[in-house]
């Protein structure tokens, strides 16, 4: 399936590229969240005449990420979790938990945002996690486990 795409998608490519990629990712991902269109003539000349537009608005998505990523340059956020005396949590910390934690904390961050390529936490500590706020803006915030 060709598409053009409408913005940049990680390891795929930049603002109006013409990709090949297989029809389910491209009907089920990208097209729906609006990150690629068909490579048809007519889309091919709409996105022409309206490539400043698209331009624009990814401009301004990666300043916004830019100006996020400076929130998040120290912070840092404490999750309580119900742990043993060993520190071994009964559960676990994932995404979701340390995204509302920094959104209580009034740190605006989703839970799509937050890669844990280790998996969720398990045990009490400091550790360090990767914020992905645009795909080309990274940063690591410090999250710390305590037992309730």
């Amino acid at each position: 399936m060709e598409l053009i795409l409408l913005q940049k998608v990680k390891n795929l490519g930049n603002l109006g590229d013409k990709v090949k990629v297989k029809p389910g990712y491209g009907r089920n991902y990208l097209v729906p969240q609006g990150k690629a269109t068909a490579a048809t003539a007519t889309n091919l000349a709409e996105f022409e005449k309206r490539r400043a537009e698209y331009e624009a608005k990814a401009n301004q998505l990666l300043s916004g990420a830019e100006a996020r990523r400076a929130q998040f340059e120290n912070a840092s956020v404490t999750v309580k979790a119900n742990a043993s005396p060993e520190g071994k949590l009964f559960g676990s910390v994932g995404p979701r938990d340390i995204a509302e934690a920094f959104t209580e904390a009034g740190i605006a961050l989703d839970k799509s945002e937050v890669v844990m390529s280790e998996g969720p936490l398990r045990h009490t500590g400091e550790f360090e996690v990767a914020v992905h706020l645009h795909a080309d803006i990274h940063t690591m915030v410090k999250v710390v486990v305590t037992s309730n």
